[in-house]
């Protein structure tokens, strides 16, 4: 199963930082391939993501989130097989340190074919920009406070 751990630092309390990536339903501003999140309950998420042209539907469950720490995720069902974890490390008062660390299983010649040539790590780094840009330029909001052990 390729592994694919990207970083990225951003220049808002962590509080902020966590809290943009708490708020699921707005992953499609900033992940280019997420057409739509809706979060069923506190631990529970479907997604529509478009990969390569192709529609793909899966329900994530998260399985381990502390505020301002990590929040951590598998997929409990769909087409696309993954787990991953996203960390929040306080540099300063106003600096964070994001890691992102996704394990997944490629399935189909083309995302087999993608895997090995690293395409995506390359869109999660992308992703992970995007982020950046939105959680530096949007509004402060906590998102989700709540503490989830599986």
């Amino acid at each position: 199963m390729p592994q694919i751990i990207e970083t990225v630092d951003v220049n808002v309390p962590v509080s902020a930082a966590y809290g943009q990536w708490t708020r699921f339903e707005e992953f499609p501003h900033f992940l280019d391939e997420v057409e739509k999140i809706v979060q069923v309950d506190d631990k529970t998420t479907d997604w529509t993501v478009k990969v390569a042209g192709q529609e793909r539907e899966f329900r994530a469950v998260i399985t381990e989130q502390h505020p301002d720490e990590r929040v951590a995720w598998t997929v409990k069902d769909g087409e696309t097989d993954h787990a991953g974890v996203v960390t929040f490390h306080k540099l300063s008062d106003n600096e964070t340190r994001v890691t992102a660390q996704i394990d997944w299983e490629p399935s189909g010649f083309l995302e087999k074919l993608g895997a090995a040539v690293g395409v995506g790590g390359h869109a999660i780094k992308k992703d992970l920009q995007n982020y950046k840009e939105r959680v530096e330029s949007a509004p402060t909001d906590t998102g989700w406070r709540g503490d989830v052990q599986a």
